[in-house]
């Protein structure tokens, strides 16, 4: 940068979060009891995947038995997330759901 351009720096406008995205894979989590609820086919359990996609502002859940091709989407999805860290934790929290089982859905959008 030029001394002539220190006196003409624009600040740049913040990062639109709707520009912004992220995903995460947790394979091979076995299911508690009564597993997960999906949309499409009601609760699976046993050997799964959980994919969470954060995109425009949103957390979009899935689940797959591991290995297999079709994907369901998580019975609650997709969730509000205002930022990628509370897209994470989300993600996190749907794992430990899927842990516990008892037709878990997607955790609720963090306050």
């Amino acid at each position: 940068m030029t001394e002539h351009d220190q006196g003409h720096q624009q600040a740049r406008p913040p990062a639109d979060p709707r520009a912004s995205w992220a995903t995460w894979t947790t394979q091979s989590i076995i299911s508690g009891p009564g597993g997960v609820t999906t949309t499409e086919v009601g609760p699976i359990s046993g050997d799964l995947t959980v994919h969470t996609t954060w995109v425009d502002g949103e957390t979009r859940l899935t689940v797959q038995y591991t290995g297999a091709l079709d994907w369901y989407t998580v019975s609650g999805s997709p969730v509000p997330a205002a930022d990628e860290t509370t897209a994470r934790a989300i993600h996190q929290a749907m794992v430990n759901g899927v842990k516990a089982g008892r037709g878990a859905v997607a955790p609720p959008a963090a306050p």
